[in-house]
């Protein structure tokens, strides 16, 4: 008989260890610096003046309805130029609990998002099937009619407007304390929420919706219900923006509720600072918060300038300038990416074996 020799099993070659690193040191040296700015806006009402809590609140509904349509836009891939619908339809419920039934109104403020959360499901439904310029026209439709609604509404004093009487009842520091805390939350919420969103596994799948829907649907990503999700929590995020500044301003018309410079204010921000990032975000902000207070008194020149410089970043930069940053230096304030980095250095690579 003759022996029947086997070979050995062969072994794949054994994996080095890994490790998922998400965060960076210029991330932690971010969140450290993003604490310090939520503590002390919460604390603006013992240090700052109020002119100067006005204008970080200005400041703050600017970044949050910004990021908001950063959001639908940079990731969720809905172009929205009627986010102010929601924001109109926050405001307008703010005076109408804390002015007709007597409703405190710095909670009022938190019930009053009830009513953006309700709208935006009809919205969307009627919104869903329509698709690129189609949806953005669309949202833009569902904005004025609002208005118009608003402006018809004997309840809500038709075109007159309403005026937030019972903040009298309040002194000015416990208003400027309240605008403070407003501030604070309204950051953390918007910002700080995003955040959060998109390092969670919703993230990774909406990042992967962004790059190409119909690839993340093939892996299983539900793209209907997270375009959805997306959706319902931008109008309550602008419809908190729009609330605390309706509160801000004590009155509240349909020309200044639903008023389109919204929404051309968060476009301009996050195409110039850059879409898909939270640092773009903040920049845009920053830039159209310093160019209004400094060439706001030019007019229709000054928005002419800013649609030029616009469309210029759309065409040459469309990262815009956190974009541009970026790709010269690997920095990144709030990120979301996993990188795989191998904790034994001696360990040769699966790919480098032979």
């Amino acid at each position: 008989m003759s022996a029947v020799s086997s070979s050995p099993p062969s072994t794949a070659p054994a994996l080095p260890p890994v490790l998922v690193r998400r965060q960076t040191g210029s991330g932690r040296v971010a969140l450290v610096l993003f604490a310090i700015a939520i503590i002390a806006l919460a604390s603006m009402a013992w240090w700052a003046k109020t002119g100067t809590i006005r204008m970080m609140l200005e400041l703050c509904c600017y970044i949050a309805v910004a990021q908001m349509w950063n959001m639908l836009a940079g990731y969720a891939g809905l172009v929205s130029v009627g986010q102010q619908a929601f924001m109109g339809a926050a405001g307008y419920a703010l005076f109408v609990l804390a002015q007709t039934f007597g409703i405190n109104p710095f909670l009022a403020i938190f019930l009053s998002l009830l009513v953006p959360a309700v709208l935006a499901v009809p919205c969307y439904m009627l919104l869903h099937r329509l698709d690129g310029p189609y949806f953005a026209i669309g949202t833009w439709v569902v904005a004025e009619v609002f208005r118009l609604v608003a402006s018809n509404m004997g309840f809500l004093n038709a075109g007159a407007g309403m005026s937030l009487g019972v903040m009298r009842d309040y002194s000015l520091f416990e208003r400027n304390v309240a605008m403070s805390w407003l501030c604070a939350i309204l950051i953390l919420t918007t910002i700080g929420g995003s955040y959060w969103f998109l390092r969670s596994r919703y993230g990774l799948a909406l990042i992967a919706m962004r790059d190409n829907p119909v690839a993340a649907a093939s892996q299983g990503v539900n793209v209907p219900r997270l375009r959805f999700m997306i959706y319902i929590a931008a109008a309550v995020g602008c419809g908190l923006a729009g609330a605390i500044y309706s509160m801000a301003q004590l009155r509240i018309n349909p020309p200044s509720a639903f008023d389109p410079m919204w929404a051309s204010i968060a476009i301009f921000i996050v195409m110039v600072g850059g879409i898909a990032s939270i640092e773009g975000v903040l920049i845009g902000s920053l830039i159209y918060f310093l160019a209004d207070r400094w060439f706001g008194e030019y007019g229709a020149s000054y928005f002419v300038v800013l649609g030029v410089m616009t469309v210029l970043v759309a065409l040459y930069a469309r990262g815009g300038i956190w974009g541009a940053v970026s790709k010269r230096w690997d920095v990144h304030w709030f990120p979301i990416r996993r990188n795989l980095t191998y904790t034994s250095q001696d360990t040769a690579k699966p790919e480098d074996k032979s």
